[in-house]
C-alpha cells in the first residue's frame, strides 16, 4: 500500500542580511547531494525579521513528500498515532505551553534515538517550528552530508560548526531542536541549550543497535568504518560512544527513559512504544521541569 506523507521544517539562524537586502524573501534550493540522501525533493524559504542592524531571524521552510514510506518509519514506532494517543499528546501539550513560555526545547540522545521524529511530533502540537541541528550544519557546508563533512575536514571542523548552530538556535524561540548525539560533549553547549529546556531520550543500546544496523550506518560517520557483522560492530561501537557521553546526557533538565516507558505499560521491547506515546512522555517531563522551576523561581523571589 503506498502512503504520501507531506512535512514542513523550520529553522531559525542567523544570517548576513547584506545578502538578502532589499529582498523580502529568498528561495534556496537543496544541493541534489542532499536532496538525493534525504530522498525527497525539498527547497527553503527564507522570511527574514530585522532584529539588529546586521542581522536577521529567518524561517527556513523545508517541505516534501514521501512516497512509500518505510517500515520503521519512526525509528520507534508505528504511525500513524491512535486517536487516544493524539488527543492525550494534544491536550497534555497544551497545559504545559504558559510553563515553557516560549522557550526551546533541546532533545538530546544517542544517534537512532528518535529525536528527529520525536521533535517533529512535538513541534507540531505545541506550535514551535521545528530543526535538525545537523541539517543546518550541512546548509552551512553548502549541503555537504556530515558523513562528508566528517571525511573531508574532520570531526573538529564539525563540531566546531555545531557549536555555532547552536549559539544561533540559544537566540531564538518556539523552537523544538533535534540536536546531534555528539553535541552533548562540548561544556558550551549545554551553556547554549541552558537557555531553553533539554531532555534527554535516553534509548536501551541494544534497541538503538538494532534499529542502526537495519537501515545502516552510511550517514553515521562514527560507525560506518567498523567491520564484522552489522549488528554486533553498531553494538561495540555505541558502546563505546556510551562510556564518551553517558555521563553528559545526564546534564539535561529532563529524561525520558524509553525501558521505563515500556515497562510501564507492560511492554517488553522499547521497540513496541509508538512515537506519540513518547512524545507524551516528553510533554509530561517538560510539565514536571517547568512547573518545579516555576513554583521554585516564584517561592525564590517572594522571600527575596
Amino acid at each position: 500500500m503506498e502512503a504520501k506523507i507531506a512535512l514542513k521544517m523550520q529553522f531559525s539562524a542567523c544570517i548576513d542580511t547584506d545578502k538578502f537586502a532589499r529582498r523580502p524573501s529568498v528561495s534556496l534550493p537543496f544541493s541534489q547531494k542532499l536532496r538525493e540522501q534525504h530522498g525527497h525533493p525539498i527547497s527553503c524559504h527564507f522570511q527574514p525579521r530585522r532584529t539588529s542592524n546586521w542581522q536577521k531571524h529567518v524561517a527556513l521552510e523545508a517541505s516534501g513528500s514521501y512516497r512509500n514510506f518505510p517500515a520503521p518509519i519512526l525509528e520507534s514506532g508505528s504511525f500513524p498515532p491512535s486517536l487516544d494517543e493524539a488527543l492525550i499528546l494534544k491536550n497534555k501539550s497544551q497545559e504545559i505551553l504558559p510553563y515553557i513560555d516560549g522557550r526551546c526545547v533541546y532533545l538530546v540522545g544517542m544517534m537512532g534515538s528518535g529525536k528527529t521524529t520525536i521533535g517533529k511530533i512535538l513541534s507540531e502540537v505545541l506550535g514551535y517550528s521545528f530543526c535538525d541541528s545537523d541539517t543546518l550544519v550541512e546548509l552551512a557546508v553548502k549541503g555537504t552530508s556530515v558523513a562528508e563533512i566528517f571525511n573531508l575536514y574532520g570531526e573538529g571542523f564539525f563540531r566546531n560548526k555545531e557549536s555555532e548552530t547552536l549559539q544561533k538556535l540559544s537566540l531564538t524561540h518556539h523552537m523544538v531542536v533535534s540536536t546531534g548525539g555528539g553535541a552533548v560533549i562540548r561544556p558550551i553547549n549545554w551553556k547554549y541549550m541552558a537557555k531553553g529546556i533539554s531532555v534527554w531520550l535516553d534509548v536501551p543500546l541494544e534497541a538503538l543497535a538494532r534499529r542502526i544496523s537495519a537501515v545502516g550506518t552510511n550517514s553515521r560517520p562514527l560507525l560506518h568504518h567498523d567491520s564484522g557483522d552489522a549488528y554486533n560492530r553498531t553494538l561495540t561501537r555505541l558502546s563505546n560512544l556510551w562510556k564518551e557521553r553517558g555521563d553528559a546526557y545526564a546534564n539535561a533538565n529532563a529524561r525520558v527513559s524509553l525501558e521505563e516507558i515500556a515497562a510501564k505499560l507492560g511492554h517488553r521491547d522499547v521497540t513496541n512504544l509508538t512515537p506519540t506515546v513518547i512524545a507524551i512522555e516528553v510533554s509530561l517531563s517538560l510539565s514536571f521541569h517547568s512547573i518545579h522551576t516555576h513554583t521554585h523561581n516564584t517561592s525564590s523571589w517572594k522571600h527575596f
